[in-house]
């Protein structure tokens, strides 16, 4: 246990401490105690939790749960009135010893512990590229009869209340812009300065394609649960300091029709004694026979990651030719068009990697990374060959040659059916269980119906007057 969290909560006399939890999904929850009561005997029982009513846990005759705050994973809270120390902690079943199967951070742990076993003295580590827009105002309708939504963007040059958005032909030109065309300068510095305190390392931030106010911040690498942590956190303060800007954020992958979707890419590589493991400069594209076999397992269990990647109906909408998302599983140096690059700007001994870029942030980063490692490892143990590097555009290949190269899924419900039919690579180590596969796909499959059963607006341009 901690001892200077208590010092902490001392010397800067805090007042309350905010437990801090995800869902299956990647959401927080929380529930805060005054700080006298956080005390070691609380950091070793824990507080009680209804996971009967958490997304994706448990049913109302079994939900009794127990959140055992991580005594290293503490910050002071950046947007509280009252003084408040944040602490994220770990859900486990009441009377059990190991942690909770669908607590998604607790399935980042087990899948580290899992690499240690496996290859003696490395650890992964992890970049993510936090991509989002921020809108003016978002509106939203539901309802049978009233269903739509509003989007103002006045950087993208609002007229009578319309975002106006670029055609096709300009879709890249937001990125990197300046002022005046980049309103959010500043805003993302503010971001950047309270990502900081949290232990979140930044590497930059910029403007991004999308001209309708489509921003980037990338951070820097990190432990697997660290990363977990880092982004949903990230995320929770992007949200929190537009909301106070008076705008929206959001991490929608596909916001806007004919514009830059928003991913998360991650850079991943194996390290060891400050040595990537992935480098050889001998090797194809500059990765070691382990980096290639990694890169295989990638290719080989890619579909199936997409229900982990790619986990929300809107993902489908981003993964589709003429943009910078992928569609094939393939890997390139430097080819933005494949589902993995090998960035041509880090192929040293000290940083040699991969960048996979299917995943956008409707993810849970615990659950994404977990699996990503477990298939470059399976890659690695079967020595899987991912063949020669990509050097094509491959939305210049012909019908024969994409037939070479499998391609990532079309929808939600065909990346759920290929993880149905290829798990065995996340059930046996034990990272994963049946129990947690099943509840995430029952879940999402419940998300497809949802949606493909609701009229579209388009369906009424296409159909109402036939």
């Amino acid at each position: 246990m901690n001892q200077k969290i208590f010092e902490q909560i001392r010397n800067e006399n805090i007042e309350f401490v905010d437990l801090m939890y995800a869902d299956l999904f990647g959401g927080w929850h929380h529930v805060t105690v005054p700080a006298e009561r956080f005390d070691e005997g609380l950091c070793q029982k824990g507080v009680g939790v209804d996971g009967s009513s958490v997304l994706g846990f448990r049913k109302v005759k079994a939900g009794d749960m127990v959140l055992v705050p991580d005594t290293q994973a503490h910050f002071k809270h950046p947007f509280a009135e009252h003084p408040t120390l944040c602490v994220l902690g770990d859900l486990v079943d009441v009377g059990a010893k190991e942690g909770f199967s669908r607590d998604a951070r607790y399935v980042a742990r087990k899948a580290e512990r899992y690499l240690g076993r496996m290859r003696k003295g490395e650890r992964s580590l992890w970049l993510p590229e936090l991509e989002f827009y921020l809108f003016d105002s978002l509106e939203v309708s539901g309802r049978p009869g009233h269903s739509g939504y509003k989007i103002l963007s006045r950087e993208a040059g609002a007229l009578d209340g319309e975002p106006r958005v670029p055609e096709h032909e300009n879709l890249k030109r937001g990125y990197h812009s300046a002022s005046p065309e980049d309103r959010f300068e500043d805003i993302r510095s503010e971001m950047c300065s309270v990502l900081a305190p949290v232990g979140i390392p930044v590497k930059y931030h910029h403007h991004e394609c999308g001209p309708a106010g489509q921003l980037e911040i990338e951070l820097n690498f990190m432990p697997m649960v660290k990363t977990g942590d880092g982004v949903a956190l990230a995320k929770w303060i992007i949200r929190n300091v537009a909301d106070r800007r008076g705008l929206v954020a959001t991490f929608m992958p596909k916001p806007l029709y004919g514009e830059a979707g928003s991913g998360l890419h991650f850079h991943q590589y194996l390290v060891k004694n400050g040595v990537s493991v992935f480098y050889d400069p001998k090797g194809a594209a500059c990765l070691s026979k382990v980096g290639l076999w990694y890169v295989g397992g990638l290719i080989e269990h890619g579909r199936a990651l997409s229900a982990f990647a790619s986990p929300s109906t809107n993902s489908y909408k981003r993964l589709v030719p003429g943009f910078e998302a992928p569609v094939r599983l393939a890997y390139s140096v430097g080819n933005r068009t494949a589902a993995i690059r090998v960035p041509g700007y880090a192929i040293g001994p000290e940083n040699t990697r991969i960048e996979y870029r299917p995943p956008d942030a409707t993810c849970n980063a615990y659950l994404v990374t977990a699996a990503m490692l477990l298939a470059g490892l399976d890659g690695i143990k079967r020595k899987l060959d991912p063949g020669k590097p990509l050097s094509e555009d491959l939305f210049r290949l012909s019908q024969r040659q994409l037939g070479d190269i499998p391609a990532l899924p079309e929808s939600l419900g065909e990346a759920l059916y290929s993880l149905e039919k290829d798990s065995g690579f996340l059930l046996e180590s034990g990272v994963f269980t049946e129990d947690l596969l099943e509840s995430w796909i029952n879940l999402k499959r419940a998300e497809d119906r949802e949606v493909s059963q609701r009229p579209h607006p388009r369906e009424f341009e296409l159909y109402a007057g036939m």
